[in-house]
């Protein structure tokens, strides 16, 4: 079964995933601030009905009296308000008699409102000081909630060892749909309010996307091939973006540019070759003709072939050895590797081979193939020409990495030293080679933007003297 696409949908699409986190930090926002204001609600309804209940006890305690008898009686001016006198109104009052030390015997509902008719509220049997005001939640007639205040007070007549006990209390319905009317109430701003949040957080998104759909129908016309860069006005965040892109694409035109080149120079480069080699053909048909003459004029026209296409192959190597973005190679490990191998190759001529002065830490930005490449023709081209010693150094000069190879071989003229770097030129018909290594590290160096230069050592042959970026 295949899985539905919209789970994995907002993975893909930037839109989506700041809607949804937008969204989302708002409900949770909204949620959050709607339980906060709905408990401090509460909590002032709650502090204003004891503030109430408060001062209906205040004014219990100010009109209680006792009789003749010690009966605790209360002033008719307390009454006025009619909910003491219509049972169940939800307005309550009762008088207690606590037990004092001569053991008298506790009463429940000696005096009572006639709203609570022939219910007597039941309390904890809780001790309090005179004065003390204690806060109960209890269950009123016909199962109504109630808050319920107490306090504990000693009247004049009666016995001081037997204090009174005055509780007043009320309904807490009213609360309740006070609460409930401002929950609901709440909860429909709050709604209006995230919806129009939300629809604030799409247009946020729409506008601040705008940009980059604009650049998506740039590519498109860049696909389509009716435009040949990416050129129209985008944000700032953007344009490091758009301006690596356009780099990318100069640098293919660049590279498409120059295996053209490199193409019809190769075709060029082999026509005389070819041309020579059909010739010694239709000589080589003829009677009488030269096998061993015709033989050495294959031979050379061959190799003459090989150089070019070797040439060429290693020229379009160079032409994309610019390298990968981070690209890091170490300078000591590759310049140690080289001399070992250099050491087995020209072993029998007992050369010494030093790479001591290289500055640890070096790093060339750029592919490990291509320092071996460069270093290795310098060191090799060194090797065929010094006659006891080659001495390689680096050393980082800014952002430049200074590679120098020195021989004590005889060393180059300075109006030869330009010929040198050029391709296939070979100063010395008796040393083995095709001409190019020079050249080839020249090119590759250039494509780095770096430079190869060829000066006299201090120690009496050539030095190359290679800069290459570093890393």
């Amino acid at each position: 079964m295949s899985r539905p696409a919209w789970p994995h949908a907002w993975r893909r699409s930037l839109r989506l995933r700041l809607l949804l986190a937008t969204v989302g930090a708002l409900a949770l926002a909204l949620g959050l601030a709607g339980v906060m204001l709905s408990r401090l609600f509460d909590e002032q309804v709650t502090r204003q009905f004891e503030q109430a209940l408060t001062v209906q006890l205040d004014q219990l305690t100010a009109r209680l009296a006792v009789d003749a008898e010690g009966r605790p009686e209360v002033d008719a001016r307390l009454l006025s308000d009619p909910r003491w006198t219509r049972p169940y109104s939800g307005l309550y009052f009762q008088v207690d008699r606590v037990r004092g030390a001569a053991g008298g015997p506790a009463e429940r509902g000696v005096l009572r409102s006639r709203s609570l008719w022939d219910v007597v509220l039941a309390l904890p049997d809780d001790a309090l000081a005179d004065g003390a005001l204690h806060r109960h939640e209890l269950t009123g007639p016909d199962g109504a909630r109630l808050l319920a205040l107490e306090r504990t007070v000693a009247l004049d007549g009666a016995a001081p060892s037997s204090p009174w006990r005055l509780v007043v209390a009320a309904d807490r319905a009213e609360t309740q749909a006070a609460r409930e009317r401002f929950d609901r109430l709440l909860a429909l701003s709050l709604g209006a309010l995230g919806l129009l949040l939300a629809l604030a957080a799409w247009a946020q998104v729409a506008l601040g996307l705008a940009p980059l759909r604009a650049l998506q129908r740039e590519l498109v016309a860049l696909q389509e091939g009716r435009r040949a860069r990416l050129d129209g006005a985008v944000p700032a965040e953007v344009q490091p973006l758009v301006a690596g892109f356009n780099g990318v694409l100069d640098r293919n035109d660049e590279v498409v540019a120059r295996a053209r080149t490199q193409a019809g120079n190769l075709a060029h480069a082999i026509k005389t070759p070819l041309a020579a080699l059909a010739q010694a053909a239709a000589v080589a048909r003829r009677p009488g003709a030269e096998a061993a003459a015709l033989a050495a004029l294959v031979d050379e026209q061959v190799a003459l072939a090989q150089r070019q296409v070797d040439w060429h192959l290693k020229r379009a190597r160079a032409a994309a050895a610019q390298g990968r973005p981070g690209a890091r190679a170490p300078v000591a490990e590759a310049a140690e590797g080289l001399l070992r191998v250099m050491r087995r190759v020209h072993a029998g001529r007992a050369l010494e081979l030093h790479a001591e002065d290289i500055a640890p830490g070096l790093h060339f930005a750029g592919e490990l193939q291509d320092l071996q490449e460069m270093l290795g023709n310098l060191v090799d081209n060194a090797c065929k020409w010094a006659r006891q010693a080659v001495h390689v150094a680096a050393t980082a000069e800014g952002r430049r990495l200074r590679l120098v190879v020195d021989d004590d071989g005889p060393g180059i003229a300075a109006a030869q030293r330009d010929a040198a770097l050029a391709r296939g030129t070979r100063l010395d018909e008796t040393v083995p080679g095709s001409g190019l290594g020079l050249a080839i590290v020249h090119d590759l160096a250039r494509l780095y933007g770096g430079e190869l230069a060829l000066e006299p050592s201090p120690r009496g042959g050539l030095r190359a003297v290679l800069w290459l970026p570093a890393a």
